[in-house]
C-alpha cells in the first residue's frame, strides 16, 4: 500500500491549520551539548521514536521531539518530510550542534529487523552500525541513492554545524519490541550513545 502525501509541506503550513498543546507539541531541552538527538516524526507520528530519542540523548545529549498527539491520525497528516522541516525551535538547536542524529520510524518493508544508518556523517553512520552489531542488533548503512538513506543537503540530521549528521531508520517491529522491553530500549540506546561519544572524542581532538 503506498503511503498518502504529507498534508503539509512545512511547519509554517501545519501551524495555520494545527493547534499546538491540541494536534501537536514540541519537547526540547538544550543542555549545551555537542550532541543533539531529534525525533521530528514523534508521538504518534512515528510511534517510539520520541521514546528511543529520550533514551538515546539520557541526562547528557540535548534533544528535540515534534511530536503528533492523536492516536487516530494517519501518519502523513502531521509529517513534514526531512528535507522540509523547518520547525524554528528545531533548527536554532540543530544548527548549532556539531553532532546531530534524527530517529524515524520506517515500515518493516519486508526487513522487520534492520535498522537503516544513514546521512552524510559516514564516519558516524558507521560507528553507529558497528556498535548495535554488537550489541545484537541488525543495522545496515545506508548510502546515496538507496531509499531513505537521509544524504540530502537539506535533511534536517544534516543542517548541523558541520552540515553532516546521522539519520536512523528503525522498523515498526524493531520500535515495537524496544517499547515493551526496557532492558533491550537501554541496550540500543547505550549501542547509539557509545558510538556518538566515541565519534565526539574523535572529532574533538582533532
Amino acid at each position: 500500500m503506498k503511503r498518502q502525501p504529507d498534508r503539509y509541506g512545512s511547519f509554517s503550513a501545519l501551524r495555520e491549520h494545527e493547534a499546538e498543546g491540541v494536534d501537536y507539541r514540541i519537547r526540547i531541552e538544550d543542555r549545551s551539548s555537542r550532541v543533539v538527538v531529534i525525533a521530528p516524526h514523534g508521538g504518534f507520528i512515528e510511534p517510539a521514536t520520541s521514546q528511543i530519542t529520550l533514551e538515546i540523548a539520557a541526562e547528557s545529549f540535548s534533544f528535540y521531539c515534534f511530536e503528533g498527539l492523536a492516536t487516530d491520525r494517519s501518519h502523513h497528516e502531521l509529517h513534514v518530510t526531512s528535507e522540509r522541516f523547518d520547525e524554528p525551535m528545531a533548527l536554532g538547536l540543530v544548527s548549532k550542534s556539531p553532532i546531530v542524529v534524527a530517529i524515524h520510524g520506517r515500515t518493516d518493508r519486508g526487513d522487520p529487523e534492520t535498522s537503516w544508518v544513514g546521512g552524510l556523517d559516514t564516519a558516524l553512520r558507521d560507528l553507529i552500525v558497528q556498535a548495535l552489531r554488537e550489541d545484537g542488533f541488525a543495522a545496515v548503512a545506508r548510502a546515496k541513492g538507496e531509499a531513505l538513506a537521509g544524504t540530502a543537503a537539506g535533511n534536517i540530521c544534516n543542517r548541523g554545524s558541520r552540515n553532516a549528521g546521522v539519520q536512523l531508520e528503525i522498523p515498526r517491529c524493531v520500535r515495537d519490541t524496544l517499547v515493551s522491553d526496557d532492558e533491550k530500549l537501554r541496550r540500543y540506546a547505550r549501542s547509539v550513545r557509545q558510538a556518538v561519544e566515541r565519534h565526539n572524542r574523535i572529532l574533538a581532538a582533532d
